[in-house]
């Protein structure tokens, strides 16, 4: 008996494992199969619900620097969509060198440190100069392309109420932002814009998140814990019928520039992994409660440990295979992980705009190793706030011109 529950658990995840490496395979040959029959979603073609201009919240959260604040709200106020406000809340901040012409900027300086993202969020929420119907939460070191709010302002008209925007690179001049910028490529294809192909809810990221300013206020966490990202999706997916993803609405993230950056990174991420993973049990078992299968694969998405880690653990249960179970089994693991690497290159090879980036897939084993050692530092994100320093002044202008050198 015992040793018949030992062999399901065995293979219980192994099963596992290899659903979430044998995905992005079928997610590439329906996304190839959209496009080549021309059935791939467009908010172009589709007819608006309402002819209403929504209007919009930007929030910039900065936490003790303030460099970036300025590239940042000049592509804000440049924006093709004019019906937005900017709040910039910074905290624990020095404002003496932060000024802007524009009526539109207000600038918010908590007369207590808040050391707090959400409550960063929050209390710009309660200074609003007026009723926004959509908040946009963006990190000091964003930028916006120019059409941003306006290819926002469609997807609200189309009666979304959440919608997470396309994360591009701000910088790609090191072979470590290169390789940084082929994971969002990944994960913007995996987790969002397959699943907005499918009718299912997109991941979010951490910023570049617009979202109806009700329906925020509805979910604000009283406690102001940490893991924003993790508790804010596990809460919209369980509300609305579906987070979009606007693949057109690109928002520039700053990549990390060496391997000691991508370390401090990675150690928060798994650290984050590891101690909200049951938020997406919580949210798989809503979802098998109400019978929702987008819960469901919602849950079970976020229930993938990092991907370094299932890499590893394919290459493992390979090895296992091969030694104490049977050769077949060991070949089928290879062919699953050679499924995989393929199905990788292709989806960043297909949605990369750079081709730089794409010939750095070369280097994604250091990547790889570089995150595995970040494995070991997550005792230390449980004791100090690692945040990964940025440090790239780059305006809008000449990132467009760069984008299109």
């Amino acid at each position: 008996m015992l040793q018949s529950i030992l062999y399901l658990i065995w293979y219980f995840f192994q099963a596992w494992i290899a659903i979430y490496l044998i995905l992005p395979f079928l997610f590439l040959l329906v996304y190839l199969i959209k496009k080549a029959t021309g059935t791939t979603y467009s908010i172009y073609r589709k007819k608006p619900k309402t002819d209403k201009n929504f209007d919009f919240a930007a929030i910039i959260t900065a936490h003790k620097d303030t460099r970036l604040i300025a590239p940042l709200v000049d592509s804000l106020v440049k924006q093709r969509y004019p019906n937005l406000m900017i709040y910039v809340v910074a905290d624990a901040c020095d404002i003496s060198g932060l000024h802007f012409d524009d009526p539109r900027v207000e600038i918010l300086k908590p007369e207590q440190d808040l050391n707090s993202k959400i409550k960063s969020i929050d209390y710009a929420t309660n200074n609003f100069r007026r009723q926004h119907d959509v908040l946009v939460i963006f990190d000091s070191d964003n930028l916006a392309h120019p059409d941003f709010t306006h290819i926002l302002n469609l997807y609200f008209q189309q009666g979304f109420r959440a919608v997470q925007t396309s994360l591009q690179a701000k910088n790609t001049d090191s072979v470590f932002s290169r390789m940084d910028s082929i994971g969002d490529i990944y994960y913007n294809f995996t987790e969002r814009e397959i699943r907005m192909e499918l009718g299912l809810s997109s991941a979010i990221w951490g910023l570049g998140i617009a979202i109806e300013t009700p329906l925020y206020r509805e979910i604000i966490y009283q406690h102001f814990l940490g893991g924003f990202d993790k508790r804010i999706q596990a809460d919209l997916v369980r509300k609305i019928p579906q987070i979009a993803f606007a693949k057109e609405a690109y928002v520039y993230d700053e990549k990390i520039s060496d391997g000691d950056a991508l370390e401090t990174q990675r150690t928060r991420w798994i650290n984050a992994y590891f101690k909200y993973f049951s938020l997406g049990w919580a949210v798989f078992l809503n979802g098998l409660k109400n019978l929702s299968f987008n819960r469901m694969f919602f849950g079970f998405i976020n229930l993938r440990p990092p991907l370094f880690i299932v890499v590893g653990a394919a290459l493992l249960f390979s090895v296992i295979n091969f030694i104490f179970f049977s050769p077949v089994g060991g070949f089928i693991w290879l062919g699953i992980l050679a499924l995989f690497v393929i199905s990788f290159v292709l989806i960043v090879s297909i949605k990369s705009r750079n081709k730089k980036v794409v010939k750095s897939l070369f280097f994604m084993p250091l990547f790889v190793l570089r995150q595995a050692l970040a494995l070991f530092k997550i005792r230390k994100a449980n004791k100090s706030f690692l945040k990964t320093e940025h440090n790239k002044v780059i305006y809008i202008d000449d990132l467009l011109r760069n984008e299109t050198a």
